[in-house]
């Protein structure tokens, strides 16, 4: 029998997940939930400010959240920065959008926070995180004046100091790893933002806000070319070989796997590890874009279409969040292995909720805003289907 859910039974839950609210029965163990933010919003810059400033209210304010704290925001800055899709730079394709940055930086310095700092393991050795912004056409001074005290850092770097990284601690033991090894900003922020935009993945089925904390994990630990015994200095080569294969372990200051017997494929290692990542290293705050994004792929590609879904999504708990912008995207966020999206990786949202991190149950989370059936897009529908018009840029 076929474990395909019915499209139409999918589609039905999503109008009764938006009534229902946290009114349903549990089915499961309880997990985390907290309120999730949809809006429609169809342009970046005053719009995107407005908007998510209006969400930010919805799910409890940011001043509680931010003020007198020093607040990490992880951007999604995904491969080197050469590509892009057609004429339009990857801020409108697969980057978070520097517009989206500069907004929330705003928002929160506004909010009363103390210090923020924008955090990413860019892919450019040794250069710092404005050297490959400039790199990718991007202005740093944008962001860096968009708040009192802002900082931009490359968290594939050694940080500097004494003590450049930092070590994690999986809640239970953990799947893989047992403990995560970041850069030391990491554990010097009060407040950890993901933001992300959204978009499928071509090993770990979709990427949101979860998957965006996988780039958190430096390359000179958990690299190709990373050292044997300490890290080197300078980071060279992505993670394919330590996470997405196993087939090396990290550096020796960071723990060995668990179970090297496990399966050797990403699709069953990168949703068990990223769940990993957010179980040990908490996500206060996900900021998800589908205002622009592609399909089919976290990077441009032959099979990519470029989108404008007109969608915000933002929450405090990170799987609250993902899994309302799964559905969003017409995935069933309860769905598993084999069946859309997961047809070739296991479900990260079943990992991070088992793990304690929250519950993926569209029952058990209050959607405000847009009810999830009027903001639905469904991602493989429109891949499917004709080419959309490309916006004006």
């Amino acid at each position: 029998m076929s474990n395909q859910i019915d499209r139409r039974t999918f589609l039905a839950g999503l109008g009764a997940a938006s009534a229902i609210g946290f009114a349903t029965k549990p089915l499961r163990a309880a997990a985390p939930v907290a309120p999730v933010s949809v809006a429609k919003c169809a342009s970046y810059g005053s719009e995107f400010v407005t908007t998510a400033a209006k969400m930010f209210d919805q799910i409890g304010g940011l001043g509680k959240l931010v003020q007198g704290k020093t607040v990490g925001i992880k951007i999604n800055l995904t491969g080197t920065g050469d590509r892009r899709w057609d004429y339009y730079g990857s801020g409108r394709s697969y980057w978070t959008h520097p517009d989206t940055v500069a907004g929330v930086i705003h928002l929160m310095d506004k909010a009363g926070a103390k210090r923020i700092r924008i955090l990413e393991g860019a892919m450019s050795w040794p250069y710092s995180l404005a050297e490959f912004l400039l790199r990718a056409n991007w202005d740093p001074k944008v962001l860096l004046s968009a708040g009192s005290n802002v900082e931009l850092i490359n968290t594939n770097m050694p940080y500097p100091g004494k003590k450049p990284y930092a070590t994690f601690k999986v809640p239970n033991g953990g799947i893989i790893f047992p403990e995560i090894v970041m850069s030391t900003a990491y554990s010097e922020c009060d407040v950890m933002v993901s933001m992300s935009k959204i978009k499928e993945h071509s090993a770990a089925a979709i990427t949101l806000g979860i998957k965006n904390m996988f780039g958190a994990t430096p390359c000179t630990v958990y690299g190709n070319k990373a050292g044997v015994d300490e890290p080197f200095p300078v980071p060279y080569g992505g993670r394919q070989e330590i996470m997405h294969d196993g087939s090396r372990p990290p550096t020796k200051i960071a723990a060995a796997e668990k179970d090297p017997k496990t399966p050797r494929q990403s699709g069953y290692r990168l949703p068990r590890i990223i769940a990993d990542i957010v179980a040990a290293v908490p996500v206060h705050l996900t900021i998800l874009d589908g205002i622009e994004t592609i399909t089919g792929a976290e990077l441009p590609n032959a099979n990519t279409k470029f989108v404008k879904p007109n969608i915000l999504v933002i929450g405090t708990n990170v799987v609250n969040t993902d899994a309302v912008a799964a559905a969003v995207m017409g995935f069933d966020p309860m769905a598993s292995k084999g069946t859309t999206p997961f047809e070739r990786a296991d479900n990260n949202l079943q990992f991070a909720e088992q793990l304690g991190v929250g519950s993926r149950d569209l029952k058990q989370i209050e959607v405000v805003g847009t009810p999830i059936k009027d903001a639905l897009f469904e991602f493989r529908k429109v891949r499917a289907a004709t080419p959309q018009p490309i916006p004006k840029a």
